[in-house]
């Protein structure tokens, strides 16, 4: 009887959603609907734009985009460290695309690369043929991988290489140890596979997911070890290097160390997620690589497309991997889809991954990283009851806020604090949209830990865009955490009688 309350339920719910129209084929000839060409795309004015992404694209995201202010501005063009608005106005890019632009917005040699490609009609799609530019990409990554991780699967998104990644840990762990370990304020992707192991509730939302996951305190080398003598059926172990969405988190390199000797005492195989902060960002080509230890398994995308296009890869010490795949009879279990290495996509990797060194991107990202939180660190010495904690390696920077009671007088925080769940990441938002709309920088912010702003700029970033940054915090920090806010509300109102105006 419940089943069939509960199917009927299911039934009375899909119900509420209209049935699409029928539409009778006309005969003859197929006719051009009405299409917008490029051109008309690059002359859409922003009123246009925000119509069409509300009707066709993403309506709620509109939402939070109206918020911060995020709506009125339409991208023209990148360049370097900067893009440019419809008015021509440079806005300082912190926020890196999630940490997609290492080489930076239209590198000249990455954009060069290409339009040789394009211009010589190279092939792109080679699935019935070796590719030389695939088969190159996975020499060049190698090389640069330490230990053995030397086999490289390589596809088009960070969840695409993580899904790959546990799948060849599942093959070589074997059917009985299937069970996989991951950590508080994990974020591995929003594909169904990766994201039962990401611990989102908002992404996970009510979607049937894996239920072989173990979760455990990020950095806690104890319960990982507990849950190693709890589920002997445990043979992956899963972690972000610096978690990302989590809120810039870092383990000591003690706890890597201890964790790469417990995976070999307890026969489990380690993958690193690398995906955001891989490819150079810290300051090495791998998080892991400050450590001194090596995973059995990691992953890398976004910055690999060289910003230009979407490129992942999987690597695997050459063990796991042939115990994975390694016979005529496995070696297609999983092979590459139909765009894993394309070829002008392989390319713009192996470009990339060369002007990281040749022009020095990845010691950049030391230096300028290192200047980055030390100048944070600063303001923090001198907005204590703001700013709470700065974190992070490279260019891979976190700026946490205290919750919003603390940030005020001592006589309003007992009210207020009360609120400080709901008003978590208002401050951040704040701030975010004020260094967009008075200063002309652009910042991101983190899903799990909403009072953090992330920090992952272009590894071209200079010691120059770091003061104009950290000059534009200094300027709004010191006017008070009140005051942010009423310049913020201030702007909403001028927002809204704006539009009053327009309608009238």
């Amino acid at each position: 009887m419940l089943d069939f309350l509960k199917s009927k339920k299911t039934v009375e719910a899909r119900k509420t959603v209209a049935a699409p129209s029928v539409v009778t084929p006309v005969p003859g000839p197929v006719s051009k609907p009405d299409l917008l060409s490029v051109e008309d795309a690059k002359a859409m004015s922003v009123e246009k734009m925000t119509d069409l992404f509300k009707t066709h694209y993403n309506p709620g995201q509109l939402h939070f985009m109206k918020l911060l202010g995020f709506h009125k501005i339409k991208i023209e063009r990148a360049e370097g460290m900067y893009y440019y608005d419809q008015n021509g106005r440079a806005i300082l890019d912190f926020f890196g695309g999630f940490g997609s632009l290492a080489v930076g917005h239209n590198n000249p040699r990455i954009i060069a690369a290409r339009k040789k490609f394009q211009d010589e009609q190279r092939h792109e799609i080679a699935m019935a043929f070796m590719s030389q530019y695939a088969t190159a990409l996975a020499h060049n990554i190698a090389a640069v991988s330490p230990g053995d991780l030397d086999m490289v699967f390589l596809g088009s998104s960070g969840s695409e290489a993580m899904e790959a990644a546990l799948k060849v840990c599942e093959r070589a762990a074997g059917p009985d140890r299937s069970m996989v370990l991951f950590a508080e304020n994990s974020f591995h992707g929003k594909t169904k596979g990766v994201l039962s192991y990401t611990d989102g509730p908002l992404y996970k939302s009510e979607f049937k997911l894996l239920e072989n996951g173990v979760k455990v305190p990020f950095g806690d080398i104890d319960a990982i070890e507990a849950a190693f003598k709890a589920h002997p059926e445990i043979g992956t172990v899963c972690l972000e290097t610096i978690q990302g969405g989590g809120g810039i988190n870092t383990a000591p390199a003690e706890f890597w160390q201890k964790l790469r000797a417990l995976c070999d005492k307890y026969d489990v195989l380690w993958l690193a997620d690398e995906v955001q902060c891989g490819v150079g960002r810290t300051g090495r080509f791998y998080a892991f690589e400050h450590y001194g230890v090596v995973p059995d398994v990691t992953a890398i995308a976004k910055s690999l497309g060289g910003g230009k296009c979407a490129m992942a890869a999987m690597i695997a010490r050459t063990e796991i991997y042939m115990k994975a795949y390694g016979t005529p009879k496995t070696a297609l279990i999983h092979a590459a889809a139909t765009f894993g290495g394309i070829g002008e996509g392989c390319i713009t990797a192996m470009e990339t991954i060369n002007a990281l060194y040749e022009d020095n991107l990845i010691n950049n990202a030391a230096e300028v990283g290192a200047y980055l939180k030390s100048e944070l660190e600063r303001l923090q010495a001198k907005y204590p009851d703001i700013i709470k904690d700065v974190r992070g390696q490279g260019l891979m920077v976190g700026l946490e806020f205290q919750d919003f009671s603390q940030t005020l007088p001592a006589v309003m925080r007992p009210a207020v604090a009360m609120l400080d769940d709901k008003l978590k990441g208002s401050l951040s938002g704040f701030m975010g949209a004020l260094l967009l709309r008075d200063h002309d920088v652009l910042v991101a912010f983190t899903e799990y830990n909403r009072n953090v702003v992330r920090l992952l700029p272009p590894l071209v970033c200079t010691k120059q865009n770091v003061d104009q940054l950290v000059g534009a915090m200094d300027k709004m920090l010191g006017k008070g955490v009140v005051m942010i806010v009423k310049d913020f509300i201030a702007a909403q109102v001028i927002e809204k009688k704006t539009k009053g105006k327009k309608a009238a």
